[in-house]
This record gives C-alpha cells, structure tokens and sequence, in this order.
C-alpha cells in the first residue's frame, strides 16, 4: 500500500498478511490476461505472489524507500517504479489494474482508474462497505450508476479486519471490475448519460415515476410510464433499484426525444 506516513494506519496504510486473502487475490488476478499493473506494492505482500503468474509486472509505489527494498526482491519480469498513482501515465494498451488500496484514498484512486483508458480487468482490495456500494449490494450508489454501462463490478468476497497490520477498524473486500467488451451507452455519449443519472439521484419525488418526470423533462410522461412498465419497475421505486440495462435504456430514450 502507498505510505505517505508510514506506520499511520488512520491515513490508510493497511498492509495484507493474510495467506489465505492473498491467495484469493492472485486466483482472480489469473484468470485475466495481459501484463499487469499493481497499485501500491508496499513491501510486496502481493507482488512477490503476482510474479509467479509469469506476466509482465509493474508495481507503483510511493515511498522510495520501500520500492528501493522491494526492487533487490523482484525478478527481472517484474518493474518497481517509484511514484504516485494519482499521477502516473498508465498505458492505453490493454493491462489489468490490481491493489490494495489505500482505505483513505479509495473513492479518488476509483474515480482515477475508471477514468482510465487501456485496462480490461481491475482486481481491488477496498473497505468492505466501499466494494459493497461500487458492485451494487443493496442497491447503487451514483457513482456506479454512472460507470455501469462501461464497466461490471462485482464482489467477490469480505476480507477481515484481522488480515491487515496495522489492523484497520473496518474489513475489507475484494471487487473486481470488468470493462464490457460492448458498452451499453457509446463512450460520445458519457457526459450526457451521467448528467442524467446525477439528475435522476438527486431528483425530489416519491419514487421513479416523479422523479424522472421532473428530472428528464424532455422525456414525455407517457414515455416514463412506457419505460417503467418495459422494465417492470414500480412507480415508487428509487434510482438506487435500477440496474445498468435500465439506466441504458432511459438514456436511450431520453437522447431519442431530442433528436
């Protein structure tokens, strides 16, 4: 993990000690392809690991005192760049993102790699609640309402408080993210499609059908309850209930009304 104040675990530096959580992570991590990119290697609980998948390795690590130390432990196959995630250039050709992300640093490091180019995987270790959210347990939050029709998330499993040292006060869990071989909404079109989602989850009404009426005025009430009824969701139902197919096809719809 990145170490911008090493051992001051309240700022996020939770280091991975449990086996069986490393091995969980290296399994999903296998089951992609292409060379890999690791977030935060810190003193290389996952990097050293990573290496025997026998891909092309570039771990990112902040603290140059750590990368120097983790450097004389890595094969040749594998490079330890020292630098800030939040400022390095990944490349545009494809490569699959994995890290133990800074819990602190979470929703910035998210919104940086969504907004990437080239990765076709990502593999992420992130407070527990924060997985649940992005792969849309109990409902979606904006953020991924506005990612899904570019990207799968999922979650994979919950990674105890007791697997890190420092221990953190939360658990973790491991989200994957897939980028869709075919996106739901054409990447032109992805400043108006998450205008429109902020719209609809920041809408006053009680339930989808007044909320989008007021949200998205281009779009004809009869053409709301058409929606509605296509997709069997009941008037009351809030934006959090829909699903990224759903979110697609009101866009659609909505773009076809002002043509």
């Amino acid at each position: 993990m990145h170490s911008h104040h090493p051992g001051r675990h309240e700022l996020g530096q939770n280091f991975l000690i449990d086996r069986h959580t490393i091995d969980a992570f290296t399994e999903l991590v296998r089951r992609t392809h292409g060379p890999i990119i690791e977030i935060g290697t810190g003193d290389g609980a996952l990097t050293l690991p990573l290496q025997g998948l026998g891909r092309d390795l570039t771990g990112i690590e902040i603290d140059g005192r750590r990368a120097a130390k983790l450097r004389s432990r890595t094969d040749r196959s594998t490079t330890i760049v020292t630098a800030d995630f939040l400022r390095y250039r990944t490349p545009t050709t494809p490569h699959v993102l994995v890290g133990n992300l800074p819990f602190h640093e979470t929703t910035t490091m998210l919104r940086r790699i969504l907004r990437s180019s080239g990765w076709t995987d990502a593999v992420l270790l992130v407070q527990w609640e924060v997985a649940r959210r992005r792969a849309g347990v109990g409902g979606a939050t904006m953020m991924t309402a506005q990612w899904w029709p570019w990207y799968a998330f999922r979650l994979e499993r919950r990674v105890p408080a007791a697997a890190f040292r420092p221990r953190p006060n939360v658990d973790g869990g491991l989200l994957t993210v897939a980028r869709r071989p075919r996106p739901l909404v054409g990447a032109a079109d992805r400043q108006d499609y998450q205008d429109l989602v902020a719209r609809v989850f920041t809408g006053k009404g009680r339930g989808l059908a007044q909320i989008v009426a007021r949200a998205a005025p281009e779009l004809p009430r009869r053409h709301v309850q058409e929606w509605l009824r296509t997709h069997r969701i009941a008037a009351t139902a809030l934006p959090k209930q829909l699903t990224a197919e759903e979110w697609a096809d009101l866009h659609a719809r909505c773009a076809l009304q002002r043509r």
